[in-house]
């Protein structure tokens, strides 16, 4: 279950959801490990460009990196 897409209340009602969930079996994952495990290839380039600008605005310090390393040019041929 991706766990940082649902809310609940308050924290507490929402770790308690979690926990009751992986008590019966649920994985816990983000959207963002989702996301890169959609992705699962950076050379598929139809998809690599839309997942890496989700991740520059929405994937926090990953994101930032992913913004930086394409500014500077890094992974370029």
């Amino acid at each position: 279950m991706v766990t940082d897409v649902a809310g609940d209340v308050d924290k507490e009602s929402h770790d308690r959801a979690i926990q009751r969930l992986v008590q019966a079996g649920a994985v816990p994952v983000t959207w963002m490990a989702v996301m890169l495990e959609w992705q699962r290839d950076w050379s598929h380039r139809e998809t690599a460009v839309a997942v890496g600008k989700i991740a520059e605005e929405h994937g926090g310090s990953w994101g930032q990196g992913i913004f930086y390393a394409t500014q500077m040019g890094v992974g370029k041929k």
